[in-house]
């Protein structure tokens, strides 16, 4: 049996993903910044402002999944807007693993989170797009870093069925005309993000480091 550590435990992706663990044998200790208790086994509020949890014992993996979608003209983005994106999906991502790398295991594996935005230019996403383009770099960074002890990589999906997507995809005519922008004609599910979180995880994986795994329906790399 491993022990993971999910950092934003309310998110759909983190609890299919906490379900595939558990089936799986696996403890997954949840951190969540909801207070609704069935999100998790802590709530921190802010991720950067906030005491983080002590554990009992090691761990083998961290994945830290909180992010944003601001998408905004670029001329309406306030100073704030990248400030408040930053802070959530860098330096939050950072606290975190400063915090809890003591406590991992040799053979850990770390999993972050991108966006397809970062490789593929896209308008009115410059704030998430800078955001997450700095989380790419500190993937390849601590990857060198810590290596051979953990292994770091990082997720970059394209647009998902999730809450955080919802006003997206708040019909079925949004959704199709969504699907039809990606090569595989289809929006991305928890599952597909889960199923990629649980590879980087396990030891199928144990080859694998500071690579940008982009799950996203052919969009970054596929013309047709």
């Amino acid at each position: 049996m491993k022990t993971f550590l999910f950092i934003g435990a309310n998110s759909d992706v983190a609890l299919e993903a906490r379900k595939q663990q558990e089936l799986k044998g696996n403890r997954v200790i949840s951190i969540s910044r909801s207070e609704n208790e069935e999100f998790g086994d802590f709530q921190i509020g802010d991720p950067i402002k906030a005491i983080l949890p002590e554990l009992e014992g090691n761990i083998d993996g961290l994945v830290y999944f909180p992010g944003s979608i601001t998408l905004k003209p670029f001329r309406s983005i306030k100073a704030v807007d990248f400030q408040s994106d930053f802070e959530l999906n860098v330096l939050g991502a950072i606290n975190c693993i400063q915090y809890y790398l003591l406590k991992m295991n040799v053979g850990s594996s770390i999993v972050l989170f991108s966006t397809v935005a970062v490789q593929t230019g896209m308008p009115f996403h410059s704030s998430v797009s800078v955001s997450k383009g700095a989380i790419e770099g500190l993937t390849r960074a601590l990857a060198a870093e810590f290596a051979p002890k953990y292994r770091v990589n990082c997720i970059a999906p394209s647009l998902t069925q999730t809450k955080l997507a919802g006003r997206l995809l708040n019909s079925d005519e949004k959704v199709e005309a969504m699907a039809q922008k990606h090569p595989l004609k289809k929006i991305g599910s928890p599952n597909d993000l889960a199923n990629t979180v649980d590879f980087l995880l396990n030891d199928s994986s144990s080859w694998i480091s500071g690579q940008i795994l982009a799950v996203d329906g052919g969009m970054s790399s596929l013309k047709l």
